[in-house]
């Protein structure tokens, strides 16, 4: 049946649901690339919260949703900027999930990397020292789980150094008590406009230089890096001054299928939050590239990139919604409710737009129970036809 989507200028356009979805079964681990996603939590929908209360996380729907991608090959890059961290999850919440995800990991077998942050500060300034004990605190929780520890960006640090010295100092203090290596974040303003400036310069070379400086003192300690600017010139550049032996994992949500493919002279690995939704899809496209096949694996991959650069538009940050939304018409969860309420951060306009791109893509398992959930969405909104 046909469904009148609303576009951004006030006006329906008629959309013919597909009705079968692609065959996509789980398969062999992947042999050439590293790829995690970063994956969403799913809100306990019947919690009395506010926006500002702590989260409520529906456990059980949120560990299956990372089942479901270790099932398909993927690791699970847990309480990350998709788990909306700082954005409706708090350390508490997030500390939480670390456990939890990590321990079914261990059970099932999967791969797993967590965040570590310094989210638990109070918003007044902090000094150095602490944003080194909120990080130090952090880190014992991932590494006491046994999951690979991410170094996040921190507001807190982004807010409080006066330069590169800083960035050197808390870093190299990190690196240097880390039991295993660890993967650096760098997250663009884009993401979190607190972050502008990060590794003590808003020059992005300058700041390259520093970031690159962090890696050089302790390659010991950094099994890889996970960069987040949306720019694949940059990203290759950096890539190619990396000390052997440390990764660049990929957080470009614009330009993943040519990062990962790579060039003659090397690749990226894979932590992305498109990755979330495209999870099976993705896990497919990896297969091919192990075969050495590089035009089949962009021939899947290269389609999705109009769903992700929608979904990433600005403001970046909310491309949350879009996930969680994508996850709910996928039957991953019963409702489109989201931990801090931020299921009204996108306008119904993108979120069609969402559901017919993804619709096109032949994401979704049921085609029809999207296609149910939509119409719900816009009868709920008012759209009849």
């Amino acid at each position: 049946m046909t469904l009148h989507l609303p576009d951004a200028h006030g006006a329906l356009r008629a959309y013919e649901p597909r009705t079968e979805p692609l065959a996509l079964t789980p398969g062999t681990p992947f042999t050439s690339r590293t790829v995690f996603s970063a994956a969403h939590v799913v809100a306990d929908p019947y919690a009395d919260t506010t926006p500002d209360s702590p989260a409520a996380v529906d456990w059980d729907a949120t560990l299956a949703f990372r089942r479901h991608l270790w099932a398909h090959g993927l690791g699970v890059a847990e309480a990350m900027d998709t788990a909306q961290r700082g954005m409706g999850l708090d350390w508490a919440g997030a500390a939480e999930l670390i456990r939890r995800s990590a321990a079914e990991a261990k059970a099932t077998g999967g791969r797993i990397a967590c965040g570590v942050g310094t989210d638990q500060l109070p918003g007044a300034p902090a000094t150095l020292a602490e944003v080194r004990t909120a990080y130090e605190e952090q880190l014992a929780v991932v590494e006491e789980s046994g999951a690979r520890a991410i170094l996040m960006a921190s507001r807190a640090l982004a807010a409080t150094a006066r330069g590169p010295e800083d960035y050197l100092e808390v870093y190299g203090h990190l690196l240097r008590q880390a039991a295993e290596p660890v993967i650096l974040h760098w997250l663009g303003p884009m993401f979190d406009p607190a972050l502008e400036g990060y590794w003590g310069s808003s020059d992005l070379d300058a700041a390259t230089d520093t970031f690159l400086d962090v890696i050089a003192a302790h390659p010991d300690k950094v099994d890889g890096i996970k960069v987040s600017l949306l720019e694949a010139r940059r990203e290759i550049d950096l890539r190619r001054r990396l000390p052997k032996g440390v990764r660049c994992y990929t957080g470009d949500d614009f330009n993943y299928p040519e990062l990962i493919a790579g060039d003659d002279q090397g690749f990226s690995h894979a932590l992305l939050g498109i990755f979330d939704p495209l999870g099976p899809l993705a896990a497919e496209a990896v297969r091919v590239l192990d075969t050495g096949d590089t035009d089949g694996f962009r021939a899947l991959l290269d389609p999705t990139v109009e769903l992700s650069r929608h979904l990433f538009q600005a403001p970046t940050r909310f491309y949350k919604t879009g996930v969680v939304f994508l996850a709910w018409l996928a039957g991953h969860q019963s409702h489109f409710a989201m931990v801090g309420g931020l299921q009204s951060a996108r306008s119904l306009p993108h979120l069609a737009r969402a559901y017919e791109l993804a619709d096109r893509l032949g994401l979704f398992p049921d085609p029809k129970l999207a296609e149910d959930r939509m119409r719900t969405l816009l009868h709920l909104y008012g759209v009849t036809p």
